[in-house]
């Protein structure tokens, strides 16, 4: 097991990065591992509302699953995957912090487990994540500045 975190300061109001990260089929913009995202139910993000997605990893298409687990507007948003995957984030977040009227401090992080022949790739899965984490960072903040 072993976590992942970037941090990263965008150009809009709190409200706004948090309603953005909050609607979650948003990821696609940033992601590009993220082919396709589907929520369910529809209506506004809450606790209990379930992301499914289809991603690419290592030239490998899965399926992946996410709870949230907790929403707190414009403070957090944790999630806790549900699907069992050779390596899964077992619980990740967005923490955001106003430092201005019209800028956001963004901190996410995963934690990610693997599973059977996963602890074998969760290490690596961690040296690719924390190489990309400021690009990642950027790619969020590019997507929400545009929106």
């Amino acid at each position: 097991m072993g976590q992942f975190e970037a941090t990263v300061e965008i150009d809009r109001p709190v409200a706004e990065v948090f309603a953005f990260l909050a609607d979650g089929t948003n990821d696609p913009k940033f992601s590009p591992r993220v082919l396709r995202i589907d929520k369910t139910p529809d209506g506004p993000t809450a606790v209990g509302t379930v992301f499914t997605s289809t991603v690419k990893d290592a030239g490998m298409k899965s399926r992946r699953e996410f709870k949230i687990t907790e929403l707190v507007e414009n403070s957090r948003i944790r999630w806790a995957e549900q699907t069992k995957n050779l390596v899964m984030a077992v619980d990740g977040g967005y923490d955001f912090e106003s430092i201005s009227d019209t800028r956001t401090r963004l901190r996410i992080f995963n934690v990610l487990e693997g599973s059977g022949v996963g602890r074998l790739l969760v290490g690596l899965a961690l040296i690719a994540l924390r190489k990309d984490g400021p690009a990642f960072g950027n790619r969020i903040k590019a997507a929400v500045e545009a929106s």
